[in-house]
């Protein structure tokens, strides 16, 4: 009964959403922004063309300090954290002993500890699993009093320095704590939208004053999470609990890149042996994109055939791409059925619909590598 649910938290920027005439829906424990008057596919181009708004203050934000906080966060992701000077971001997983992934994660080096963003959905369960495992006088502090916020698209610089202008010369995947419009704030020059731009973390209770300034500049718009997933699947991007989640490891997942050399070589990280193993002798299956024919879109769970109607894979997400204006999906495949061109059939609403494998994005990334 309607008394028994949970009620849904809500972000520093509920009001302003609600002002701004955005429908709210559920997501993560959270009433959150799906779309706008401006309507997803609106907010979306926008967002590729100019620059858009988005409030991301259901993620997880946490601090690890402690003289052995490099070593201890390496027990728990394949990436390399040691490389990582200061005032750099990497992406990263946390990993199990099955060797699958419990979480994408973004780590980075903030000088005195390590500023770590982790998934709404996921938070809860990851803050337990480093408390229960980071040994050796390493403490994790819950930043809970803090909003974020992501302003991405090719305008996104030139509104940000308007505020602060140190940003202008941050390359991608670096950090810095500055003001913003006199507010202090911890910028990262990152995003899971394909374009360049800026994630924003900054004091809850300053929240709103800072979207306003910057929804106020005649190039940024607000945009909710639905175009925020269009943009990420354009992008190539993996969503936690669609494209990866505790049945799919790094390698299947096409995350090879997050582990490096060293890693691959001493490994030490929960499931090194079955991740190092796949590293080694391949997976049986592959992340991949997947181009639908004509204009209907494939949505999550579409069962993947082969040309004899055999069932390969499966699609994880998919939907309509408004920058390449056609359907989009991402999904596995059976390894010997994931090279770019392969012909395969999906199985939409009974009826086998033609579709070919190719290479991720759909949309090309435009980061600013300086």
């Amino acid at each position: 009964m309607a008394d028994h649910q949970t009620e849904l938290l809500r972000t520093p920027l509920y009001d302003l959403h609600v002002e701004l005439g955005a429908k709210m829906v559920p997501f993560a424990g959270y009433d959150m922004p799906v779309q706008y008057p401006l309507g997803v596919k609106g907010e979306h181009l926008h967002t590729r063309a100019r620059a858009g708004l988005f409030d991301v203050s259901h993620m997880g934000q946490v601090r690890l300090v402690g003289e052995h906080r490099v070593a201890e966060l390496e027990k728990l992701v394949p990436g390399d954290v040691a490389v990582l000077k200061p005032g750099r971001t990497r992406y990263s997983a946390f990993t199990n002993d099955d060797g699958t992934i419990l979480d994408d994660l973004m780590i980075t080096n903030a000088g005195d500890s390590l500023f770590l963003v982790i998934n709404a959905g996921c938070k809860d369960d990851d803050i337990v699993h480093m408390r229960a495992n980071l040994d050796h006088g390493v403490s994790l502090i819950e930043l809970d009093d803090r909003a974020l916020m992501a302003l991405q698209g090719p305008d996104a610089a030139k509104v940000l320095t308007r505020f602060a202008p140190e940003v202008a010369d941050m390359k991608f995947m670096s950090f810095a704590e500055i003001p913003v419009a006199g507010i202090p704030c911890f910028v990262t020059r990152s995003g899971y939208t394909g374009e360049d731009g800026y994630e924003i973390s900054v004091p809850g209770d300053q929240a709103e004053k800072l979207a306003r300034l910057l929804l106020a500049e005649d190039e940024v718009e607000a945009i909710g999470l639905g175009a925020r997933d269009s943009l990420r699947l354009e992008a190539g991007l993996c969503l936690y609990g669609h494209d990866i989640d505790t049945t799919t490891t790094p390698v299947e997942a096409d995350l090879n890149w997050i582990i490096n050399k060293r890693r691959r070589e001493e490994g030490g990280f929960r499931g090194a042996d079955v991740i190092l193993d796949q590293l080694a002798n391949g997976a049986d299956r592959k992340r991949v994109g997947i181009k639908p024919e004509g204009k209907a879109p494939a949505r999550e769970h579409t069962p993947v055939l082969d040309g004899d109607g055999n069932e390969i894979g499966e699609i994880t997400s998919g939907g309509f791409g408004p920058t390449v204006d056609a359907p989009v999906a991402m999904g596995y495949v059976d390894i010997e059925f994931a090279t770019p061109g392969t012909r395969v059939d999906l199985m939409v609403r009974g009826k086998a619909r033609p579709a070919e494998i190719v290479a991720l994005p759909f949309a090309p990334h435009r980061y600013y590598r300086g």
